[in-house]
């Protein structure tokens, strides 16, 4: 398997920022880690094992990032609105720096599948919905679609548009609800332990795009399905197969 890293000066952010790519060719997936998490935790949690034999058939290539949550949501002494402005910045600088990378790599009109378990099915969901120009693939493991856990009622412009669930149900625009109709999307969570709050936002998730006509598959595993690695290592494959 290709296996490369990667860092630079990230000038939104102000800091080095690392990531690492597997595989040489196929549609690119960008893997946001679980919160506060590095771009070494797909690989060492398993995830990249159990989505070898697409990365090594040339189905899919993935392109593992570092967060920013400990500065940014999960940044318990920073006003909310700090932690907003904060993650304004990472925006810019996937957006801006990582997007462009994968497409130097996969040509300009390049888009990708936004992916990742836990704090990063939300980001994932996040970046997809608020970046359809950006994602045509969506695979949101375990994710929250709303930031109350970590900010409570605090709302701002910054916080609105980072949250689906606010944003999404007063979204009419074409263009944006076009893109989301012609892409991949699958959200996905378990009903055992720990997922309650996850359950919590997928459910209305899933009615608001029904009610757009957005064609989504919402996917709830069983009772058994814990918030935890096991099942994420279970899940990625299966839905893999499900998109080559």
């Amino acid at each position: 398997m290709n296996v490369e890293y990667h860092a630079w000066w990230s000038p939104r952010l102000g800091q080095e920022m690392a990531l690492k790519v597997y595989g040489h060719a196929g549609w690119p997936v960008l893997v946001f880690p679980a919160q506060s998490g590095r771009f070494y935790d797909y690989e060492n949690f398993g995830m990249i094992n159990a989505a070898s034999w697409f990365i090594e058939e040339g189905k899919f290539q993935f392109y593992c990032v570092d967060s920013v949550d400990s500065q940014s949501w999960a940044n318990w002494d920073a006003h909310p609105a700090d932690r907003a402005a904060r993650h304004q910045s990472y925006d810019g600088y996937i957006c801006e720096e990582v997007l462009p990378f994968v497409r130097q790599r996969n040509g300009p009109d390049a888009r990708m599948i936004a992916t990742g378990v836990s704090m990063g099915g939300y980001h994932s969901g996040n970046f997809f919905f608020r970046h359809p120009d950006l994602f045509n693939g969506l695979i949101s493991m375990s994710g929250l679609f709303q930031l109350s856990m970590f900010i409570g009622d605090f709302v701002n412009e910054d916080v609105f548009y980072n949250c689906p669930l606010l944003y999404l149900p007063n979204l009419n625009d074409d263009w944006y609800l076009d893109q989301y109709r012609q892409s991949k999307i699958i959200i996905c969570a378990g009903q055992g332990a720990w997922e309650d709050a996850m359950l919590a936002d997928i459910r209305p998730m899933q009615a608001i795009l029904e009610q757009k006509g957005i064609p989504a598959w919402v996917d709830y595993w069983g009772h058994d399905v814990n918030h935890d690695w096991p099942w994420w290592l279970k899940q990625l494959p299966y839905f893999l197969s499900k998109l080559s």
